[in-house]
C-alpha cells in the first residue's frame, strides 16, 4: 500500500558567499620567494598593502588578523631557516604574510545536500508541541570537497519547520590532536589496513605500550630522510595518516551552530567528509552523547569515523576499527541492544549489515540482515540514518538503488530485541524524485541520513540529486500500519 507523504515548500539551498578563511600553502620554495619579496618593502609599503587587503576583506570574516597572524605562525620553521628572525618581524609584517598565506573557500557553492535531523539537547522556552533541532548537511564546494554544516530550527505543533537565520561568518575551529596512543590498538588498526608487519613491527617494537603522538611522528618523519625503500616508506606514511585521523576540535563558544563548518581536517578526510549521519544516543545509565558516523575519503581509501560531542562545540574525531569496519553507510543505534552497541552499514556496497560490540569504536562479525528484494532496490540497499525507536520495533529508514541508478527511499521494521529479524519492509518506495527533483548534481537521486518522530509523524530531511535538500512529513500510524501489513 502507498504510504501518503506531505512535502513541505522548504528548500535548503547552497550558498556561495558562505566562505571561510583557509590556510593556503603555496609550497616550501615558492613561498621563501614570497617571503623574500615581502622582506623587501619598506614598512610604509607593509601598513598600505595591509590595510588594502583587511579593507577588502575584514567584513567577510570575524577576526581576520588573528586568521592572518595564525596562518602566518605556521610557516616560522620554514622563514626561520632563511636566517629571518621570524620574531623580530613586525606584527605588520606577519600580518601581511599571513594574507598572502590565505585564501577564501566557498564550501556549499555545488551542494548542500544529505541531510541528519535530530532533536536539540536544549528544549527550553518551547510552545506546546514544539520541538528545537540541529540539522547538519554535507556542504561541498570547489574541487568536490565535502564539509559538514549545521542548522537551527524549531518545528512547530503542525510540523512545520521554522529556521532560525543562519549565520553569517563561518568559524573553523581549532584543532588538538591525540596525545596517547595504545599501541595494540594501533598495530590492530595497521593490520586491518594491510600494512605488512615486515616494515611495520620493527619500528612499532621500539615504542612503549602506550606512546604519545610527537613521539612516532617525530621518529617516522626522521626515518623518512633515510635510504629505506619505497616499500618501507610507503608503510610510514600509511602510518602517518592512521595517527592523524585521532583529534579533537573546539570552536569558539561566542560562534552561532550555523557558523560552524567542519573541513577535512587529517590526510584520511583530505578528498571530504561525505554524509554524516547524527544520533542523539542514550547509555544505560540515562546520559545522553551526540554521535555520528561519517565517511572518511582521501582519493582512493575509505575510512568509517565516529565524531562525539556534547555540545556542538568541542568534538573527538575517531577511526573506526576492525575487519568490519570498511566501505560506507555506518549508522548507530541511539541505544544499547541487551547491553551492546549496535550499528548497521552496507559493508559490502549492496546489503545491510548488523553489528554489536561491546566498544564504540571496534566492530567485527558483521551479521547480513538485508538484501536487494525490490526492484527499486536491485543495485543495493542500504540505510538513511540510525534506526528510531518505536514500541512496535526499530524503524529504519532505507535507500534503495534501481534501473539508471535512480535512488528512492523507503523503510523497514526490524524486532526490537533482534534486529536481525524483519518485521516488515516497504514492497515500493517511500519517495521517489519527482520530476522537477531530478536535475542537480547527479540526477534522479533523493536521499537523507536521519530523521526523527514528532507530533506522531516521521519528520523526513532529504537531499534533492545532490543538490539542495527538502523535508517531507508521514504520519507514523500510516507507515507503521503499512510495515506490520507487508511482512
Amino acid at each position: 500500500m502507498a504510504v501518503p507523504v506531505i512535502r513541505k515548500n522548504l528548500y535548503f539551498k547552497p550558498d556561495s558567499s558562505r566562505v571561510v578563511a583557509r590556510f593556503f600553502n603555496n609550497g616550501d620554495l615558492r613561498t621563501i620567494n614570497l617571503v623574500k619579496r615581502i622582506m623587501l618593502l619598506n614598512d610604509l609599503q607593509i601598513k598600505q598593502e595591509l590595510e588594502k587587503t583587511l579593507k577588502g576583506f575584514v567584513g567577510r570574516h570575524r577576526n581576520i588578523s588573528e586568521i592572518f597572524l595564525k596562518h602566518a605562525n605556521n610557516y616560522k620553521n620554514l622563514i626561520q631557516s632563511i636566517d629571518i628572525d621570524y620574531d623580530k618581524l613586525s606584527l605588520e609584517r606577519r600580518l601581511l604574510l599571513g594574507a598572502y598565506s590565505t585564501m577564501e573557500y566557498s564550501i556549499e557553492s555545488t551542494a548542500l545536500f544529505n541531510p541528519s535531523i535530530i532533536e536539540d539537547l536544549d528544549q527550553s522556552f518551547l510552545a506546546e508541541g514544539e520541538k528545537r533541532v540541529i540539522i547538519s548537511f554535507r556542504a561541498t564546494g570547489e574541487g568536490h570537497l565535502s564539509s559538514i554544516v549545521f542548522r537551527k530550527g524549531i518545528l512547530d505543533a503542525s510540523n512545520n519547520l521554522r529556521m532560525i537565520e543562519t549565520h553569517k561568518h563561518i568559524d573553523l575551529p581549532d584543532i588538538i590532536k591525540k596525545k596517547t596512543y595504545d599501541k595494540k590498538r594501533f598495530m590492530k588498526k595497521m593490520e586491518e589496513m594491510h600494512i605488512p608487519k615486515t616494515y611495520s613491527s620493527p619500528f612499532m617494537d621500539s615504542l612503549p605500550d602506550k606512546f604519545e603522538y610527537d613521539t612516532l611522528k617525530n621518529a617516522i618523519r626522521e626515518m623518512l630522510k633515510l635510504d629505506i625503500g619505497e616499500q618501507r616508506k610507503k608503510a610510514l606514511n600509511e602510518m602517518t595518516w592512521l595517527i592523524d585521523s585521532y583529534y579533537d576540535i573546539e570552536f569558539n563558544e561566542d560562534s552561532k551552530i550555523s557558523g560552524r563548518a567542519i573541513l577535512p581536517i587529517s590526510p584520511s578526510e583530505s578528498r571530504g567528509i561525505e554524509d554524516a549521519r547524527f544520533v542523539r544516543f542514550t547509555d544505560d545509565d540515562g546520559s545522553e552523547k551526540i554521535y555520528a558516523t561519517y565517511t572518511a575519503y582521501d582519493g582512493f581509501t575509505i575510512l568509517p569515523k565516529l565524531l562525539s560531542t556534547n555540545d556542538f562545540i568541542n568534538f573527538r574525531i575517531m577511526p573506526m576499527h576492525g575487519h568490519g569496519a570498511q566501505n560506507k553507510n555506518f549508522a548507530l543505534f541511539p541505544r544499547k541492544i541487551k547491553g551492546k552497541y549496535a550499528m548497521l552499514a552496507r559493508i559490502d556496497g549492496v546489503n545491510n549489515y548488523l553489528f554489536y560490540s561491546d566498544r564504540i569504536t571496534l566492530w567485527n562479525d558483521p551479521i547480513k540482515i538485508q538484501e536487494p528484494k525490490y526492484p527499486w532496490e536491485f543495485t543495493q540497499i542500504g540505510n538513511c540514518g540510525s534506526p528510531i525507536y518505536t514500541k512496535y520495533g526499530w524503524l529504519v529508514i532505507t535507500h534503495g538503488v534501481g534501473a539508471m541508478r535512480r535512488y528512492c527511499i523507503g523503510a523497514s521494521l526490524l524486532d526490537l530485541e533482534d534486529p536481525t529479524k524483519e518485521i516488515g519492509r516497504l514492497k515500493e518506495p517511500l519517495l521517489s524524485p519527482l520530476e522537477e527533483e531530478r536535475e542537480g548534481y547527479v540526477p534522479n537521486v533523493v536521499y537523507s541520513c536521519g530523521s526523527i518522530i514528532h507530533n506522531n509523524h516521521l519528520i523526513l530531511p532529504y537531499a534533492v540529486s545532490d543538490y539542495a535538500s527538502s523535508y517531507v512529513t508521514i504520519n507514523m500510524d500510516d507507515l507503521l500500519t503499512a510495515l506490520i501489513t507487508e511482512v
